[in-house]
């Protein structure tokens, strides 16, 4: 039975006459703080959005610790979001409010709230900003070390907040290396819930830094009150959910403390990163949507622009790149309808040239064996094909058999007294962006590409190595624990100095696939590459997670050969495109092992692409039907804002004969149009009975429309992969 209360607490005492409640809110949801100076600032509510008239008689919740921001010392057996060690040694901290202030700025609302502890001069700024056109809030503190000597930081989360116990149910992404993403959903239970990433480099392959809510139960899609949170940070994190005797869940988020205790110099401020949380009423796919809209807006670089349809080489010749050969895909890509070829990994190395995994990287300069024309050659051929041009770089990587690696063994990370710990090809290492010099040669490796070759229209910046062993040739000996910090620092200069000069350039996160689908990167990076495993059936998996919190136009999603060089499935070709159509469609294959069938079919299918791709990118996600709900099909549709245009996605998961599968409902339309239906990238001999056809809104949610279980092609085509896109107009 749904409770009849909205948000997060229960409100159950009336609010105290002294104390001010401060109301940060966007325009769908309320978030309600109790300050009063002197005293420890508590939450009140978070939820829909409250009137005025709601907010006079807002009531105070019981049961529960409501801090916004809890001190480790004084109640020690709670659990703290922020601890610290004073100078003199001394473990507790108490955290008193001495005022707060509320800066209106362009499209959004800062809400400060000052703290201080009453007996040591250290403050803490809790900071709440949140937009007045997009449905999130974004919370972070600001630690500032008013004593006499240096402070060590032991506990430094971004923010706690309680959820009222009953119900609760967590949604959250694990995996690995080729199978990113996966979707879990389990009940909160008393004790600890830990999600949490010590990678060093790539923190969004084993588990992600984002969780779901669901308040009424298990979360379902289309209602239900949900909460998204999303830490907006590159590095090591620590998600954690504490749920004691009290009424409440305790969720924490913020870096991974883990060998990482800071010391905080006197006068200096330790900022920590955002977390964006979000409420909706209308379900995990409501709570979605207010990523994507926030994330195209305000975070994800380029968000308001399409993204290009591309071809990359990886896959079609791995390390095998010649000139004649990336002239050929070129030519081929463009054919289809492409707008644009990548270069991937194998291009460079004069001394040591690229030839496997195990060398070259730092060196990078044109492999004039493989590329006698060099890279003027490869915009020469792109510009002759009507194609732009983009390249593979992973700049905070080196091997020891490299040149770089020969001028500057100082520069890798390194634990003290220590051999390296080697990586990818038994010679990978990993540059020490800790050192300003590494990050003045990782800006480097950019600039110098793009000024000598200013045509250069997309890069795919790749990252293959974690930190193996702790350890900084650079940091001093009293402060090696701040190496992961750090490092994320000197990556974060080096993406603002890079778009600052060059703020046009398309670039890709790739970490080993998914390592980098974070919020943390994408205010530099215009996309990520959601998997090495291309997949189809195993990406609309890993897709349909992914989707939580990130939107279709950062997902790269790539047609790909068959056997798939990850899982050696065989899929149909229909299949592996109406997957990859789901979210930024580009091509990972060798056109010329194609046949003219097969790339007539892909020419279709990218000019279709073209006419939806302005609703798959910008318009709003419906998730219909999970994959992993095993009903032997999976269905989402996007749908413009204006709600006069979609496109409907239904894919088939497993086959069996005499199966019965459920008739999908649509949502998100407008009840009262009428939508008439069109089939994409059609291969059955005879179109489908609602082909033409005009329904109403209404009758699609309610009803839907019946998709039969198998493609009606040539007998010799048959297979057992069946899928459908329509679009509605």
């Amino acid at each position: 039975m749904k409770r009849p209360i909205i948000g997060i607490f229960a409100l159950m005492a009336t609010l105290c006459a002294m104390a001010a409640p401060v109301t940060v809110e966007t325009p769908r949801i309320s978030l309600v703080i109790e300050v009063e100076n002197g005293h420890q600032p508590h939450y009140l509510y978070f939820g829909k959005h409250l009137k005025d008239n709601e907010l006079k008689t807002i009531q105070h919740p019981w049961g529960g610790r409501m801090d916004i921001y809890p001190a480790y010392g004084m109640n020690p057996a709670a659990e703290a979001a922020f601890s610290m060690r004073h100078a003199d040694g001394n473990l507790s901290t108490t955290l008193l409010v001495t005022g707060y202030d509320q800066t209106p700025t362009d499209n959004a609302t800062v809400t400060t709230i000052h703290l201080k502890d009453p007996v040591y001069p250290t403050t803490v700024d809790v900071c709440y900003k949140a937009y007045r056109d997009v449905d999130m809030i974004e919370t972070w503190t600001e630690i500032t070390n008013g004593e006499k000597a240096t402070v060590t930081l032991t506990q430094f989360a971004s923010a706690c907040l309680p959820i009222r116990r009953g119900d609760v149910w967590l949604s959250h992404l694990h995996g690995s290396w080729g199978n990113e993403a996966k979707l879990t959903e389990e009940p909160i239970l008393p004790g600890q819930m830990i999600i949490k990433n010590k990678d060093g480099v790539r923190n969004a392959h084993t588990d992600h830094a984002e969780v779901m809510f669901s308040l009424d139960g298990k979360g379902q899609e289309g209602y239900g009150d949900v909460i998204g949170a999303a830490l907006c940070y590159s590095g090591n994190y620590r998600l954690k959910i504490d749920t004691d005797d009290t009424d409440y869940h305790y969720f924490f988020a913020g870096i991974n403390e883990d060998n990482s205790e800071y010391h905080l110099k006197k006068g200096e401020t330790f900022c920590t990163p955002a977390l964006a949380i979000t409420f909706s009423n209308e379900g995990l796919s409501g709570a979605s949507r207010n990523f994507h809209k926030w994330g195209r807006k305000y975070k994800l670089m380029h968000g308001d622009k399409e993204r290009k349809i591309l071809l990359n080489s990886w896959e079609g010749v791995y390390f095998d790149i010649n000139q004649q050969g990336m002239d050929q895909m070129m030519a081929d890509i463009a054919s289809m309808g492409g707008e644009l070829f990548v270069m991937d990994d194998g291009w460079f190395g004069d001394k040591y040239p690229r030839k496997t995994d195990n060398s070259s990287l730092g060196d990078w300069v044109v492999d004039k064996t493989k590329l006698p024309d060099g890279i003027e050659g490869l915009l020469r051929d792109a510009r002759k094909n009507g194609v732009k041009f983009g390249i593979w770089i992973e700049p905070e990587m080196t091997n020891t058999i490299s040149e770089l690696y020969e001028k500057h063994p100082d520069w890798v990370v390194k634990a003290p007294k220590r051999d390296a710990v080697l990586g990818r090809g038994g010679t990978q290492l990993l540059l020490d962006l800790s050192n300003p010099k590494v990050q003045d040669y990782v800006f480097s490796v950019v600039d110098d590409l793009l000024t000598k070759y200013p045509e250069i229209d997309y890069i795919k910046w790749d990252a293959n190595m974690n930190v193996a062993n702790h350890g900084s040739q650079y940091l001093p000996a009293a402060d090696q624990s701040h190496l992961y910090i750090a490092y994320h620092e000197g990556f974060k200069k080096v993406c603002e100095r890079v778009r600052a000069k060059y703020p046009d350039v398309t670039i890709q996160a790739c970490a080993s696939g998914g390592g980098r689908a974070n919020w943390g990167v994408l205010p530099w990076f215009d996309e990520f590459w959601v998997s090495d495993n291309t997949d189809a059936l195993q990406r609309i998996y890993m897709q349909w997670g992914t989707s939580y919190f990130f939107p279709s136009i950062a997902m790269a999603s790539h047609i790909s050969a068959v056997p798939n060089h990850t899982v050696f499935r065989t899929t149909s070709l229909k299949y592996r495109i109406d997957v990859a159509m789901s979210a930024r469609l580009g091509m990972e294959i060798q056109p010329k092992n194609m046949t003219e069938e097969e790339k007539a079919q892909c020419r279709k299918a990218i000019a279709e692409y073209k006419e939806i791709r302005p609703i798959v990118q910008f318009g709003d996600l419906y998730r219909l039907v999970s994959p992993y709900d095993k009903k032997g099909l999976a269905s989402l549709m996007y749908v413009t804002e204006h709600k006069d245009k979609a496109v409907f996605y239904w894919w088939k998961t497993e086959s069996f004969q005499n199966e019965h599968l459920p008739r999908v409902k649509m949502a998100g339309l407008n009840p009262d149009k009428m939508y008439t239906v069109r089939e994409l990238d059609r291969v059955d001999v005879r179109p489908l009975d609602c082909e033409g056809k005009s329904y109403s809104g209404a009758y699609l949610m309610s009803h839907g429309l019946e998709m039969p279980t198998r493609n009606d092609v040539e007998w010799n085509k048959k297979n057992e992969w069946s899928s459908r896109v329509l679009l509605l107009e």
